[in-house]
């Protein structure tokens, strides 16, 4: 029998590791800007084209390469980083496995430009699916520059599992942001299909986490700074306050090396205990710094899970170190007593003679606790009698103005009118009394729920559930039919959204569109809202429901996975809903119950639970008779 075990090609071996390494166009990203800091580049732009599919360029002033060093970062395990086992331990630097150029040429056109800085003259070489077709000298500037076009050309299927434009898009934003965040000493850019996305100069860590997620998140942040024998750790965490409703917003960095880790993650969390509701995500951006022979970063090809020997340690120390600065600059209103304040600056300063001291008079015979002697009650009757002239005398009909006060108190207890659903907090008032009387009985009971007789019985709904099941079938319908009514706003607002949301938003904008929302782009970043739609009650900050919107989006997209239509009805109807708590009227009531059993499943709430309990007079009985 011959022999059946055979060496694969080089070209095959980094196709198949190319499948780890380079698992979308952000991978690649990644992994050709941390080769630019390790070069010790201080500008860095990255240029993409139809999210990476057509074009990925990284453009660095790092150290460059020779023309040797060019043909060799192409090979399998080729790296500068490390030369011996024993490096792995002592690692510095963001690469150090020598596989992603050679995995990213396999599946890719290359272009490679480098020069040395003191070399006169770079080299050019292009590489087309780990072949190098060209290799010659060529002018360019002192660094490096390197294209990816085509991405998985030779790989159809992978190629047929990218996402959307826009979806790709987002998370080359993503892995940007870590990196940029992870170096505010470097100068980033990034412009995408001629737009530039970010421009981000060398400045502190504070002022790179307002460019990248915007400028109201200046006032959010509390730093944190704890020096330990163990680790350094230093950063910023959000206040509670700002908490959102989907994760995205935390980063943890290890040796500037961005990570995801559970476990650290949790001891942020538990800083936060009472602070934060369960489903609540607080903002942190972390740095620790540790010695490298205390971790192991060689877990995972992506370099983003770590093993550390003193885990429970440094859990407790950022435990301890977040709670600690959320307790001293957030909990704590803290006064400045350093700064100038306005009563000093209002001061004038006198000579002392020129000083008038206040001239303080006093009746020394004043008694408060003494009787009033006759002429001061005869003054008082005599003012009392000159304004009762004046105005004519007392009015006959004077007692009429008690009658007029019952009328308004009796009018204070009416049901209130809930046109724009008015609430009132759950247990403040156990009943509220109807004057209009019908056939069908409702009653609201604990302003959450509406109890209809009915022949067998008598029905529960839950008012919240039952509207959301209502606007969930309506939006669906009009995303589907492209008519969805909206209602102009008399103010136009505008919104300014980090690139990752704005990205988002320019892919739903469509089905915005689609449900009445009037929405357009107003410059880098920013849109202006024009109108909502009909369904969706008066909301002055508009800017506000969007946000939400974008939140809920994100949470059902990443907890459910639904798709794209299904979840925004979905989250639009839950913020348009009325809330347990609102007030209905009888009016209100019958409407709400009118519109549910019109639906295709009036029984089932948009999370799968009940809306309607039936409880059958059987039921009751059976329950009084029990002993």
């Amino acid at each position: 029998m011959p022999d059946i075990i055979q060496l694969l090609p080089d070209s095959v071996a980094n196709q198949i590791a190319a499948g780890e390494v380079v698992q979308r166009p952000a991978s690649a990203v990644k992994e050709l800007i941390e080769n630019s800091i390790d070069a010790g580049a201080d500008k860095i732009q990255l240029i993409v084209k139809e999210a990476g599919k057509t074009l990925l360029q990284v453009i660095d002033n790092g150290c460059g390469m020779s023309a040797t060093d060019a043909r060799m970062c192409l090979e399998r395990h080729a790296t500068s980083k490390i030369r011996k086992a024993e490096d792995l331990f002592a690692i510095r630097t963001m690469g150090f496995r020598g596989e992603a150029m050679a995995s990213i040429a396999a599946i890719a056109q290359m272009e490679i430009k480098t020069r040395k800085h003191e070399d006169e003259l770079g080299s050019l070489i292009v590489v087309e699916g780990s072949e190098v077709t060209s290799q010659e000298p060529c002018a360019c500037p002192a660094g490096t520059s390197i294209s990816i076009k085509n991405l998985f050309y030779n790989i159809p299927a992978r190629r047929n599992f990218l996402k959307s434009n826009a979806v790709e898009m987002r998370h080359i934003i993503d892995e940007f942001q870590r990196v940029a965040l992870a170096h505010p000493e470097i100068h980033f850019t990034l412009h995408h299909d001629g737009q530039e996305i970010y421009h981000l100069p060398q400045t502190s860590l504070k002022q790179r986490i307002v460019h990248l997620l915007g400028n109201n998140y200046n006032e959010r942040l509390v730093p944190v700074d704890e020096d330990t024998t163990i680790i350094k750790l230093k950063g910023f965490v959000g206040k509670p306050s700002f908490a959102k409703k989907t994760r995205g917003e935390q980063f943890f960095f290890v040796n500037n090396r961005f990570i995801k880790d559970p476990y650290l993650n949790h001891a942020v969390m538990t800083a936060y205990e009472e602070m934060l509701t369960d489903d609540s995500f607080p903002l942190y951006v972390l740095f620790i710094d540790i010695d490298p022979s205390r971790i192991d970063i060689n877990v995972h090809p992506t370099k983003t899970e770590i093993k550390y020997q003193d885990d429970k340690a440094i859990y407790a120390i950022i435990r301890s170190a977040v709670k600690r600065s959320l307790g001293k600059y957030n909990i704590t209103p803290t006064l400045d007593f350093d700064q100038e304040s306005g009563f000093e600056r209002m001061i004038t300063h006198k000579p002392l003679d020129e000083i008038n001291p206040p001239q303080i008079s006093f009746n020394p015979n004043f008694n408060p606790f003494g009787t009033p002697s006759t002429k001061t009650v005869r003054e008082k009757s005599d003012n009392f009698r000159a304004i009762t002239e004046r105005s004519g005398g007392i009015p006959s009909n004077w007692s009429t103005l008690y009658e007029i006060t019952q009328e308004q108190e009796k009018e204070s207890q009416l049901p209130l009118d809930l046109g724009n659903h008015k609430t009132v907090a759950i247990g403040q008032a156990d009943e509220v009394e109807s004057s209009v009387t019908d056939s069908r009985n409702l009653f609201q009971i604990h302003q959450r729920y509406i109890i209809s007789q009915i022949k067998s019985g008598f029905m529960l709904i839950d008012q919240q559930a039952a509207h959301e099941r209502i606007l969930y079938e309506r939006f669906l319908e009009q995303l589907e039919n492209h008519k969805g009514l909206s209602q102009q706003s008399l103010f136009p607002q505008t919104i300014t959204l980090n690139a990752t949301d704005y990205a988002l938003v320019g892919e739903l904008l469509p089905a915005f569109n689609a449900l009445g929302f009037q929405i357009r782009e107003f410059g880098k970043n920013t849109l202006v809202i024009e109108g909502v739609p009909a369904d969706i009650p008066e909301n002055n900050n508009l800017a506000l429901m969007l946000e939400e919107l974008i939140e809920g989006f994100k949470n059902n997209h990443s907890v459910l996975k639904l798709d794209k239509r299904d979840n925004l009805a979905r989250t639009l109807a839950k913020n348009a809903a009325i809330k347990a708590g609102a007030v209905l009227s009888q009016e209100e009531m019958n409407n709400l119950i009118d519109q549910l059993f019109a639906c295709n499943i009036p029984g089932v709430s948009i999370n799968g639970k009940q809306i309607i309990i039936k409880i059958t007079l059987e039921e009751l009985t059976e329950r009084f008779n029990k002993s």
